[in-house]
């Protein structure tokens, strides 16, 4: 039992003379990459360590996931890609699902179900004159160069929807035009 009081003696005093340091000095580091950060200067070509931080992208290159499109928001362009744009995608009932939900999240509002112009904001008018799909000379290239660009009210939705999500889009919106016409 004596031995156990000496044992707690000592572990006391040892506790109170490391408790007792100076505060103002670092103590030991556990894990000094923890403590210690590496310094990255955001606008500078090198940072202090030499890593770059904040480097522009080599020229030429493109972002993920997006693909070029060359025609231009003019009336030229939209004639050329009337003519020469069409869908690099097969046409398949998986393809054509998938462009009915996204035609239903973002045409749907405008152009009704069955793409006669009579969708919500039609019937409320807030926007009058939106066309039915059968009395438009559309093909492919021209669908998707209005959702690329935009046309007379109707904007871009180029940020909104992915290269092949527009691409699903026209084919569905070539489908509605064909029901139209029967």
């Amino acid at each position: 039992m004596k031995k156990y009081i000496k044992y707690n003696i000592a572990l006391l005093v040892l506790a109170t003379i490391v408790s007792c340091s100076d505060k103002r000095e670092r103590q030991y580091q556990y894990m000094p990459d923890m403590y210690v950060a590496v310094p990255y200067e955001a606008d500078a070509e090198k940072g202090a360590t030499g890593v770059s931080s904040n480097l522009k992208p080599v020229n030429g290159t493109i972002a993920r996931g997006n693909v070029p499109y060359e025609y231009a928001d003019t009336n030229a362009d939209y004639e050329k890609a009337k003519s020469e744009l069409s869908s690099p995608l097969v046409q398949d009932e998986v393809s054509l699902e998938k462009g009915k939900k996204m035609y239903t999240i973002y045409c749907v509002s405008c152009h009704g179900k069955k793409g006669d112009g009579n969708g919500y904001l039609s019937q409320a008018e807030k926007f009058i004159g939106i066309p039915s799909y059968k009395d438009r000379d559309i093909t492919e290239g021209s669908i998707y160069h209005v959702i690329m660009h935009g046309k007379n009210l109707m904007g871009s939705h180029a940020s909104q929807i992915t290269h092949d999500e527009r691409w699903q889009i026209v084919q569905y919106v070539g489908k509605l035009r064909n029901d139209l016409l029967k």
